[in-house]
This record gives C-alpha cells, sequence and structure tokens, in this order.
C-alpha cells in the first residue's frame, strides 16, 4: 500500500526552537529518519514545505478565482512536509509516523494514497 505521511507542527513553536543547535539536532534526526525508510525500501520520495506564510490559497466562486494570502486554514498546526511510503499494511505506515521527528514535535497523519 502507498500512504503518505502529513508532517504538522506548530509554527510557533517549531520557531522558538530554531537556534542553530536545536535545528543541527533536528536536521539529524530527519535525516537519519528519511536513511532508515531508505534502508527499509519503504521510502519512494519526501519533500519539506515553505512556511504557511509563504502559502497562496486559490478559490473559485461562480466562476472567477479568487487568490488569497495565506494557507488555506487558520489553524494551530501547519502542514511542513510529507513522505511517501510503500508499505505492506496500516501497521507498518503507523510504525514509521511513531519514529518521525515530528510526531514528538507536532502530529503525523497518515492517509492511504487514493487509487492505490
Amino acid at each position: 500500500m502507498q500512504c503518505a505521511l502529513l508532517i504538522y507542527n506548530n509554527e510557533s513553536t517549531w520557531k522558538a526552537s530554531w537556534d542553530s543547535e536545536a535545528m543541527q539536532k533536528t536536521a539529524a534526526a530527519y535525516k537519519a529518519f528519511t536513511e532508515a525508510l531508505k534502508a527499509s525500501g519503504a521510502y519512494l520520495s519526501s519533500q519539506g514545505l515553505g512556511a504557511p506564510d509563504t502559502a497562496t490559497t486559490v478559490r473559485v466562486r461562480q466562476g472567477k478565482p479568487q487568490v488569497l494570502n495565506g494557507p488555506y486554514a487558520d489553524a494551530k498546526e501547519q502542514l511542513g512536509g510529507i513522505y511517501i511510503l510503500e508499505v505492506p499494511d496500516l501497521d507498518a505506515a503507523l510504525a514509521w509516523a511513531a519514529r518521525c521527528p515530528s510526531a514528538e514535535l507536532g502530529v503525523v497523519e497518515v492517509r492511504p494514497v487514493w487509487g492505490q
């Protein structure tokens, strides 16, 4: 099964821990996590996203596009990145999600890839 690990973090908490030592520690944790995924054969792809204040939202209402600055939802936690995995089942996906560094800082949503 293919699934996405959607990584959500509280931007204000995340930014508060952005001193160089904390960032180096987080980057090392993500590198180790990604290398473990690759070594297992479960890794298909991953991507980090820009900060929520760089988002642009497009809606079409009555046939006219509305372009808005900022993320779709004003929420405590924002989508910060995504991993796409190939795993045998949901239990395996949940086990990987629990190992993701953001599981301790925010939340990791596991969602099957549609049509797989």
